[in-house]
């Protein structure tokens, strides 16, 4: 059985962030990631983490000003140095945090700049932060992410192009991130893919379909799924990024015991 890392900017948001650690834990979570960890000083969240034994599994690199609707500058022309800036912020956190994972977010597509040109921008600023975060043996993560439902206008919507920039990227540490959610939405037809490309995916994330909440709750035989994984032999985290129908605690009979 796969093993599963409680997401807590959606997971036990019914106490405050630094209470979550405890709730991770209590409920047999050996490891957690969240969106940022950037409004906290990252020795504190050392310490929940250390306090409750928790392994940091991922967190996201800064996607600009997410209250204001970016979400993510990866892709974005005329803002490499700011990239740049919030991959060494990103890169400092992880060293306290002995996170080995650290996702870029692509961001959202402007009008007027042609595809090319974004995507040119996008491979330079991945191979950047992969060279970065090479010097502490880190994996950088792209992941596609729905534009139909969830994030209208994000550039990096298609599994198929994940893959081949991917390869455009040319980095051994860069993996695809493969959340199943977003996948079913954009592509489906999720065994066959993890089968052809679990040697490129380098961590997955669940919750079911419609409605984004947890697993048995709709179209996504996730039992199915995870025995997948375990027969091809998949040894990374699988991160739990679900809104709970009810409270987190009620909804965790999905989770092997």
């Amino acid at each position: 059985m796969p093993k599963f890392a409680a997401n807590l900017s959606f997971l036990f948001t019914e106490v405050p962030f630094p209470e979550r650690f405890k709730k991770a834990a209590a409920a047999g979570f050996n490891g957690v990631e969240y969106m940022f960890p950037y409004d906290y000083p990252p020795h504190d969240v050392a310490d929940w983490l250390r306090d409750n034994d928790l392994e940091q599994v991922l967190f996201n690199v800064a996607p600009g000003d997410w209250a204001a609707g970016e979400r993510g500058l990866a892709c974005l022309p005329h803002r490499q140095g700011e990239f740049a800036e919030s991959v060494e912020q990103a890169l400092n956190c992880a060293m306290v945090l002995d996170c080995e994972r650290l996702h870029c977010l692509a961001g959202l597509a402007p009008a007027g700049i042609p595809e090319a040109e974004l995507e040119a921008t996008y491979i330079a600023n991945l191979r950047h932060a992969a060279d970065r975060f090479a010097t502490i043996g880190a994996t950088v993560m792209i992941e596609p992410i729905n534009s139909r439902i969830d994030m209208p206008g994000y550039w990096l919507d298609d599994v198929a192009k994940g893959f081949r920039l991917l390869e455009a990227i040319d980095r051994s540490n860069v993996k695809l991130q493969y959340d199943i959610y977003h996948a079913q939405i954009i592509a489906g037809d999720l065994a066959r893919t993890l089968e052809a490309n679990l040697h490129h995916i380098g961590h997955i994330q669940i919750a079911d379909n419609p409605g984004r909440h947890e697993p048995g709750t709709g179209e996504i035989n996730y039992p199915f799924l995870f025995d997948c994984l375990d027969r091809l032999g998949y040894d990374g985290w699988v991160g739990c990024e679900y809104k709970p129908l009810t409270t987190t605690e009620a909804g965790l009979g999905w989770m092997p015991k």
